[in-house]
């Protein structure tokens, strides 16, 4: 299970998390809601860091590498390019 205490960057701090700790925080998120229900990717960044706005870019890259749907509007896309809020969850 994933430990928050361990790797979160305190306020300020510019600390980078790994893919592997990105990919642990969203597939955690993943595995608690369980199948057909979904997550904002969001949720992983502020698990990782305060300042996780930043992270965004990197928490979407990771979640295009894991078996994860991405989805918006109800509408499967890739996390990397769509464009606006979209929801993580386990293929169902």
């Amino acid at each position: 299970m994933w430990a928050s205490t361990s790797t979160r960057a305190s306020a300020g701090a510019a600390m980078t998390p790994s893919d592997k700790e990105i990919a642990d925080a969203l597939l955690d998120l993943a595995h608690q809601r369980g199948v057909e229900k979904t997550f904002c990717p969001s949720e992983a960044a502020r698990r990782l860091s305060d300042d996780w706005r930043p992270l965004m870019p990197e928490v979407r890259r990771v979640a295009a590498s894991l078996s994860l749907t991405a989805t918006q509007k109800g509408q499967t896309v890739d996390p990397i390019t769509a464009k606006g809020p979209i929801r993580l969850g386990l293929p169902g």
